[in-house]
């Protein structure tokens, strides 16, 4: 059958809908982040069978449990954080495109989507573990009321504050199988906290000007550049320790895990010497995103 040049263009009009619609979504949901956030929960998750010498075959349903319910209540945060940023949005370039700042979503419905999720994503949880359930609000409260509405604007530790939340992600994967009494969760704590730090102030440097317009208190914006430089040193340094504290994985993921320890924080030294700062925060910042990709996929990989 021939479709009519109406009816053809109706059709092209309808995919346009259908694609900016997906791509508010991807931007209200910040879905590069989310999936970022998911994995250290299932590698949290993962590991806790593994040091308890449980099937995961045997506990699907509570592995959908969990994945479900810390994917909810982390998006429900992002989208609290959206609607509570339009401002700061509205300045930064690289955020205008979110459907809270177009118009395109009502920041009404953001706040009704944003606690939604976040019930709904609780309750999951709650048919796990309260211990998980308890990590995951500290995440969420962490993020919702101590960073995005209270640290971020004033103070250069909002970096700390939001790092806490983002390190608490593993913990709700552990907790949902284990009490968090381990060794092994308690180090993936503390690699994403520190790892999020120089993480942060690469995405701080590389959008400096940004942050300055929209008035965001970013270590490089009220301290310059060549004092977060150090900061970053003294936190990829900090993590030079922690592959040894997980022996258990193997001597693969020890030598791997320190070559890129390493690695990353020889390119941290040569920051002192480069004249393009915004070229090297670049670099870093893909850097740190493949670190900790590979990092938490190790895990999984060595302990099949």
């Amino acid at each position: 059958m021939i479709l009519s040049k109406t009816e053809s263009r109706e059709g092209q009009i309808k995919t346009g809908q259908i694609a900016a619609f997906f791509a508010d979504m991807m931007a209200l949901f910040k879905g590069i982040v989310l999936i970022a956030n998911v994995l250290p929960v299932f590698i949290g998750f993962w590991l806790a069978l593994v040091f308890t010498n449980i099937s995961f075959a045997m506990h699907l349903n509570l592995f959908f449990l969990t994945i479900i319910g810390s994917t909810l209540v982390m998006a429900g945060a992002l989208v609290l954080n959206n609607w509570y940023e339009v401002d700061l949005d509205t300045a930064m370039d690289r955020t205008q495109i979110r459907p809270t700042v177009t118009g395109r979503i009502s920041l009404k419905a953001a706040l009704i989507l944003g606690i939604v999720l976040s019930i709904i994503g609780f309750v999951f949880l709650a048919f796990t573990t309260w211990e998980a359930v308890l990590y995951a609000f500290i995440g969420w409260f962490t993020y919702v009321i101590m960073y995005t509405m209270w640290t971020k604007r004033k103070y250069t530790f909002n970096t700390i504050v939001g790092s806490i939340s983002g390190a608490v992600t593993p913990l709700i994967g552990w907790a949902a199988v284990a009490s968090v009494n381990h060794i092994v969760p308690i180090v993936l704590f503390m690699i994403l906290f520190i790892w999020q730090m120089p993480h942060t102030f690469a995405i701080a440097m590389k959008r400096h000007d940004e942050y300055k317009a929209a008035g965001v208190a970013m270590l490089p914006v009220i301290r310059g550049f060549e004092m977060t430089k150090r900061q970053m040193f003294v936190y990829v340094a900090c993590l030079l320790p922690f592959p040894f504290f997980l022996a258990p994985l193997g001597t693969a993921f020890i030598a791997v895990s320190t070559l890129m320890n390493l690695a990353w924080l020889g390119l941290v030294i040569r920051g002192f010497f480069v004249k393009d700062d915004i070229k090297w925060a670049r670099i870093n910042f893909v850097v740190s995103v493949n670190y900790i990709a590979i990092i938490f996929i190790m895990m999984f990989l060595v302990t099949l």
